[in-house]
């Protein structure tokens, strides 16, 4: 399966994953259940509550791009987020899957939404 998806993005809790083609993306859909299953038993049940698939083209990662992916990742995350990212992802068997996902994951709190502050409403 690892070679034929790529997570493309987590977003609201929901995870997106790119698929070689249809064959795959109805296979998956099939294994929707058992795959949720295993990230929540894996990495907890708030964490990942959908997937998503979509048919598209799965880039090629070399070794060098997942290297500096990882330095990259290390240089803008705090040690104790690094941590529970690395523990979060050890589930993943497939190096260049699991570097993609923890790219994915690592970048998900910049982009996601900021929400006001709680208080008063501030409507002129």
């Amino acid at each position: 399966m690892a070679s034929h998806t790529w997570p493309a993005q987590i977003r609201f809790k929901k995870l997106y994953l790119i698929v070689r083609n249809s064959v795959w993306l109805q296979q998956l859909t099939f294994l929707k259940p058992v795959l949720l299953a295993k990230l929540q038993a894996e990495s907890g049940t708030g964490s990942i509550t959908d997937i998503a698939f979509r048919v598209g083209e799965i880039p090629g990662e070399t070794e060098a791009t997942s290297a500096s992916l990882a330095t990259d990742i290390e240089s803008t995350q705090s040690d104790q987020t690094w941590d529970e990212l690395v523990s979060l992802t050890t589930m993943v068997q497939d190096p260049a899957i699991r570097e993609r996902l923890r790219e994915v994951i690592s970048r998900y709190p910049a982009q996601a939404p900021r929400r006001p502050a709680k208080g008063p409403s501030q409507v002129p």
